[in-house]
């Protein structure tokens, strides 16, 4: 009986957001499976598989495409991206909550300004850069240019969490002879691990699943990232290969998934940490 109420006042709430969160997953994976008979048949329904689970889309996909190519374009930028944004996150974050400085509140409040605009109206801008750079179609324009929107995101992610770190261990350690430096590398950063998580993989997901970027600023087909990739190339004109569009929004999903799966303790406790500040 206690279980029963347990149910129905804690997990059976939950039922109505599964199901709202997990039908996109549902449908393209249902519809990955489907042969073209019965996907373009109008009589079938469309959310189940009748006449038997097929691989013939996975197969175009990574036979017929250069799918695998496209993901590794994916992790390069993502990876590259991610890691130069959280470094330089962690270093303007710390600045700003631990060096009282003249304008650090100032330079907190720009940056989130600056996380506020839209990455719409940057790539005009940028795309100038890239150009005058000569990186033009080049999978480095998406490295140099994802972290302009990540930088803010992750700085003021971090800028949260590090208040929340004690002042007392530092100032203990300094007192023991460390520099600032060693502080913030053997004492702020072990502690503020969940923190560093979240921003990391925050700022994979945004350059994983980034598209205007990588449509602006590469045309060809060997240089394109997953996303632009499966679009641009299995959309042709009014032809949509749905069956292989779905496969490919499948298998692009799994690194995110893979990394959520592994983190996602750190990524709760890293991110309710830095909003509660």
């Amino acid at each position: 009986m206690k279980s029963l109420k347990q149910f129905f006042g804690s997990h059976l709430p939950l039922i109505p957001f599964l199901i709202f969160a997990l039908f996109p997953f549902y449908f393209m994976l249902v519809t990955s499976f489907k042969d073209d008979g019965e996907l373009y048949d109008l009589n079938s329904i469309p959310f189940w598989i009748y006449k038997g689970v097929v691989l013939s889309h996975y197969r175009f996909l990574l036979a017929e495409t250069p799918f695998l190519t496209w993901i590794s374009n994916s992790l390069t930028a993502s990876v590259l991206s991610t890691i130069i944004s959280v470094i330089i996150s962690i270093l303007a974050a710390y600045s700003l909550a631990r060096l009282n400085f003249r304008g650090a509140h100032s330079f907190g409040i720009a940056i989130f300004i600056t996380y506020l605009v839209p990455p719409a109206l940057l790539f005009l801008p940028l795309s100038q850069v890239v150009h005058k750079l000569g990186l033009s179609d080049s999978i480095w324009a998406l490295i140099l240019t994802y972290p302009t929107f990540l930088v803010p995101f992750c700085t003021w992610l971090l800028l949260g969490y590090f208040k929340t770190v004690p002042r007392e261990i530092e100032e203990c350690a300094m007192v023991d002879g460390a520099t600032r430096f060693q502080t913030l590398t053997k004492i702020v950063l072990p502690v503020a691990t969940p923190g560093i998580i979240c921003a990391t993989l925050f700022s994979f997901t945004l350059s994983w699943n980034e598209f205007l970027y990588a449509l602006t600023f590469i045309s060809s087909t060997a240089q394109k990232t997953a996303t632009v990739g499966i679009t641009g190339d299995l959309i042709r004109g009014d032809i949509y290969y749905w069956g292989s569009l779905m496969a490919g929004a499948v298998l692009g999903s799994v690194p995110i998934v893979i990394a959520y799966v592994f983190f996602l303790d750190y990524y709760v406790s890293g991110l309710t940490a830095g909003a509660i500040k």
